[in-house]
């Protein structure tokens, strides 16, 4: 049995069934809607399919991160049990919730100077964080040791691609991300915005593509590309999608036609209510192993 163990957030975008199953805890973001506040907590507090219902109804989600507190609240038992910690937070581009983590780490070290927690930065957000968490546990798994898996995350993190399109500019008009007539002029011209996260861990737009259709042809083309071992990739590919599920099984049968040695087939998750609060429904983002990531 290993030493330590791998913790990581709720904005991973994985099943309930995946934590429970590889005990890996984690710490829930918050999101405040109508007045209510949630807990970022894969479908307990409020299911995906209501949510994304409420914000195509107008409805607009402000998130929260993870304070220290809810940190050394997750850590501190562990750490009483011998335990030491890797813990994966999401990208510093989009979160500041790896300083509360610090913040969390240093105070858990005062109180348990014989253990161990290191913070890493997955640079990834959605299931490519996801994706980035379950190799580190495949890796807990084989024998990895805590220094050396902790320089794999450092080595290995900006390998991790994501690339993901939406077809609804409504929720980005409304929470301010584009202007009200780039969005008109969007949906007029059917435009469907393709990005990426590049090597800081930040959005990038990279290309405006008009038609579906094209969008998804054009994420599998970019997989061609960047994809280890190109079209003979056969490690895992996962895809997130908010309240899209068709647009994703689209993307997810092209990939599995164009990768025959992939590891399994593509797995689908839903992406989260709190990353789902910022890119609204309509989003679908395709995640793998490749060369590194470009600025």
């Amino acid at each position: 049995m290993s030493d330590y163990i791998i913790t990581c957030c709720s904005t991973a975008d994985m099943p309930e069934s995946f934590f429970t199953k590889k005990n890996i805890p984690y710490a829930c973001f918050h999101f405040t809607m109508d007045g209510c506040e949630y807990a970022d907590d894969l479908g307990k507090s409020i299911t995906n399919e209501e949510f994304y219902q409420r914000v195509k109804n107008g409805a607009m989600p402000v998130t929260s991160q993870v304070n220290a507190e809810q940190y050394e609240t997750m850590f501190e038992p562990f750490l009483k049990d011998g335990k030491d910690i890797i813990h994966i937070t999401l990208s510093s581009g989009i979160s500041g919730t790896i300083n509360s983590a610090q913040i969390a780490r240093d105070e858990m070290a005062e109180r348990y100077p014989d253990r161990r927690i290191t913070v890493v930065d997955s640079l990834s957000a959605s299931s490519g964080y996801g994706l980035l968490v379950d190799t580190a546990w495949e890796k807990m798994q084989s024998g990895c040791g805590y220094d050396e898996l902790c320089a794999w995350l450092l080595s290995y993190r900006a390998n991790l691609h994501h690339w993901f399109f939406t077809s609804d500019l409504s929720h980005l008009k409304r929470g301010g991300r584009i202007s009200a007539s780039a969005a008109f002029f969007g949906g007029m011209l059917n435009i469907c915005p393709l990005m990426e996260v590049n090597q800081e861990g930040k959005l990038i737009p990279r290309e405006k593509i008009r038609g579906k259709k094209k969008v998804i042809r054009e994420i599998v083309e970019r997989m061609k590309e960047h994809a280890l071992d190109g079209t003979d990739y056969s490690g895992k590919c996962f895809i997130s999608q908010s309240a899209c599920m068709e647009d994703a099984r689209e993307v997810a049968d092209l990939v599995e036609q164009t990768f025959p040695k992939l590891d399994g087939p593509v797995m689908i998750n839903d992406i989260g209510t709190v990353i789902g609060s910022h890119t609204g429904p309509g989003t679908v983002a395709l995640f793998y192993w490749g060369d590194p990531r470009t600025v």
